[in-house]
């Protein structure tokens, strides 16, 4: 085990314990941002904290007492997630957490500690097989699964072969109504078992990409000389954890109906939205602070994500650049591809010096943009000249599909709002 190391809101405005709406003009209206580090003082002063503001803000000193995260944005993020295990049977989906890092002594199995005395209705899965895991879960009371060292799992062709149906029950576990179907019993009766649990899986090494893609990905890194936590023993600190795992139980368990309602506005879309609604829902019944720190972290750690696909990432790299070209050059009907890779290759930071002395040539360029089907052919300029090139329309869609440009998002269709039970602002 680790040494210490590193590592919606409602629609009416006026609902209790709910943060004031801010609407600010070609962005995302969002409750009021949180203080600057360092008017916080100032700010607590002027009145209590919400209760489950004040609840998140005891869990996360608590975790900061043992654990050095690698960024605030991940310290919130595991935060809200330990705190939506408390609400399970309300989600749509059970977001993973994938707590990974490079070397040994990151930190990840003090940060499992921490998750297996605060989360609700933990089940570590050390060694388990697949049926136990299963035959663990339960539709009314999910359990929060955790498991420790997962890169002995996935970490190697063979133990992801033979972990493969491991891998497919996490994968399904994401969503609900995905069971798993064993047969049963001396009549052999096909039986289907819930799948449905949020998981916090720990290892060296990224995950396998299925696992990686439906989870908050915390990358931790060993503590540095200067970056001091206290020691964990169990017997003397677990109480004050279960104190706090106790008090969200109390704060959140009441919400139930109101969490399942709840169609928070999201920074992201598609599976990230999926995987980090039920966060973004935890951090909206809390107020204060946690709305505006809930949507940044997810917003942070999600493009952050996006550039670790190296070949998808590269992909998108390389559409960006494409539009940037494009852009420079006034947005032509078409553009040469010698033009294009010229535009490309002086881009000093993006990786295409690595395709060869000259940098990314026709055919490279051709293979990275195959799988979108877009490919260059016969064009007349402007000058009246033929050359090799593309056109701007044929990019239209992949961009809007891939790499779309940032802009404000319509707010869904939320249910009425309705006062928080026992809230107080």
């Amino acid at each position: 085990m680790d040494e210490p190391t590193s590592s919606t809101a409602p629609t009416s405005s006026s609902t209790p314990g709910l943060p004031p709406v801010v609407a600010i003009a070609g962005q995302l209206a969002v409750p009021a941002a949180p203080p600057a580090d360092g008017d916080r003082d100032d700010a607590s002063s002027a009145g209590p904290l919400p209760e489950g503001a004040q609840i998140l803000a005891d869990l996360r000193a608590q975790i900061k007492r043992y654990v050095v995260m690698p960024s605030e944005e991940a310290l919130t993020a595991v935060t809200l997630w330990i705190a939506a295990t408390h609400l399970q049977r309300a989600w749509q989906h059970a977001p993973r957490l994938a707590i990974v890092a490079p070397e040994k002594r990151c930190g990840k199995s003090r940060l499992l500690d921490v998750l297996t005395e605060t989360v609700c209705n933990p089940l570590i899965t050390v060694n388990a097989s697949p049926a136990a895991i299963f035959r663990s879960i339960d539709d009314e009371n999910p359990p929060s699964l955790l498991v420790d060292e997962a890169d002995t799992l996935f970490g190697t062709v063979k133990a992801a072969e033979k972990n493969e149906e491991v891998r497919g029950l996490i994968n399904a576990g994401h969503q609900r109504n995905r069971p798993t179907l064993r047969v049963t019993g001396p009549e052999h009766k096909p039986t289907a078992f819930p799948t449905f649990a949020m998981a916090a899986l720990a290892g060296i090494g990224d995950l396998p990409d299925t696992v990686m893609d439906r989870s908050v990905v915390i990358r931790m890194r060993r503590r540095a000389g200067g970056e001091k936590v206290a020691y964990f023993r169990t017997h003397r600190d677990t109480p004050a954890l279960h104190a706090i795992r106790d008090r969200l139980s109390a704060w959140l368990q009441p919400l139930y109906q109101w969490a399942l309602e709840m169609e928070p506005l999201m920074p992201v879309e598609d599976r990230a939205a999926d995987t980090w609604e039920p966060l973004v829902v935890i951090a909206d019944l809390a107020g204060g602070e946690w709305p505006a720190l809930a949507r940044t972290a997810c917003r942070v750690m999600t493009d952050y994500e996006a550039g670790q696909d190296e070949e998808g990432g590269l992909r998108t790299r390389l559409l960006v650049g494409i539009r940037r070209a494009f852009a420079a050059e006034n947005d032509p009907a078409v553009l040469g591809t010698r033009r294009l890779l010229e535009h490309l290759n002086a881009d000093k930071e993006a990786p295409w010096a690595e395709y060869g002395a000259h940098g990314l040539t026709p055919r490279g360029l051709q293979l990275l943009l195959q799988p979108y089907g877009i490919g260059s052919a016969n064009r007349r300029f402007p000058d009246g000249t033929q050359a090799k090139g593309f056109a701007r329309n044929q990019f239209l869609d992949t961009w809007a599909r891939y790499c779309p440009e940032p802009g404000p998002l319509a707010e869904p269709t939320r249910p009425e709002a309705e006062p928080l039970p026992d809230s107080a602002a």
